[in-house]
């Protein structure tokens, strides 16, 4: 069935609506980050560069590096952008453009979320590296599709009754990193985690400057809770959208955190640059072996 006009948007060039990207441009393996400038930061280590796009938020590099092709994008802060990268990843690489059509052969991409984080429990050390093993989502976006089977209705139904959640918050989701990276990514330089996506940073995320909590102990709420062993280790803002929507589409994904804060000893990395940086090198190398 062809996609109209007002639902598959294309430039006039040919290129996807807000990424401004062509089919040709994306590689399929994708690695996402939220600032911009943190695109060049990875691409550096590229061999070549064949792809430099940038439009809003949204900034694409796509090259290769020791033989393998990735593309590094920006999304932005939070879940609604994840939105509208993930889908537009999916369309790029299993809808023809000239058609308006699905393509018969799917095409799976391996997405990587690099970004920062910060720790909820007291022993996870600053400057450490974290691969989300699960995420759970305080945001909305996985409740406007169907499909949704693969959450896991018992963890988020124990977490909702723990925190006394709030009918008024939007209900929490959990779903799980794709097996196979998450193997890949489960070596010694890897703290395995639960990792909580938020709707914001500030009052989603318990920080306090003028303005009161509905609930000023969540965050406690959060730390003290444990389902089959697991117990929620940081928060961020895009993981869950991004496990959901990949899940969804047909794909894979794994975020990797840099943690440069701990919530609860009040610290934050004093070298959150060379975290990042040593996230980006592991990510890579990984990666391509």
């Amino acid at each position: 069935m062809r996609i109209t006009e007002s639902e598959l948007i294309l430039n006039p060039d040919g290129s996807i609506y807000h990424l401004n990207l062509k089919p040709e441009d994306l590689a399929q393996t994708v690695i996402t980050v939220g600032d911009p400038g943190r695109v060049e930061r990875i691409s550096k280590h590229f061999d070549a560069l064949e792809v430099d796009v940038h439009k809003r938020e949204f900034k694409t590099h796509t090259g290769t590096y020791k033989g393998k092709r990735i593309s590094v994008i920006s999304t932005g802060i939070g879940t609604d952008n994840i939105d509208i990268v993930i889908n537009e990843l999916d369309a790029l690489a299993n809808i023809d453009f000239d058609t308006r059509t699905l393509k018969e052969n799917h095409t799976q991409l391996t997405i990587v979320r690099v970004g920062t984080s910060g720790a909820i429990q007291s022993n996870i050390p600053i400057d450490s590296l974290l691969v989300s093993e699960t995420a759970v989502g305080f945001d909305n976006l996985l409740h406007f599709y169907n499909n949704t089977g693969f959450l896991d209705a018992a963890f988020s139904e124990a977490l909702i009754a723990h925190t006394q959640w709030s009918p008024k918050n939007s209900a929490p989701y959990v779903v799980h990193a794709d097996e196979n990276l998450l193997q890949l990514f489960s070596a010694s330089d890897f703290i395995k985690g639960t990792t909580a996506t938020n709707v914001g940073f500030y009052g989603p995320q318990g920080r306090v400057l003028r303005l009161p909590l509905q609930d000023g102990r969540l965050n406690d709420k959060l730390a003290s809770f444990t389902f089959q062993k697991k117990r929620i280790t940081n928060m961020e803002m895009e993981t869950s959208a991004i496990y959901g929507m990949s899940r969804l589409l047909g794909h894979k994904a794994i975020s990797l955190n840099a943690i440069v804060a701990n919530r609860v000893n009040g610290t934050f990395s004093a070298a959150p640059k060379e975290t990042v940086n040593k996230l980006i090198e592991k990510t890579l190398e990984i990666l391509t072996k």
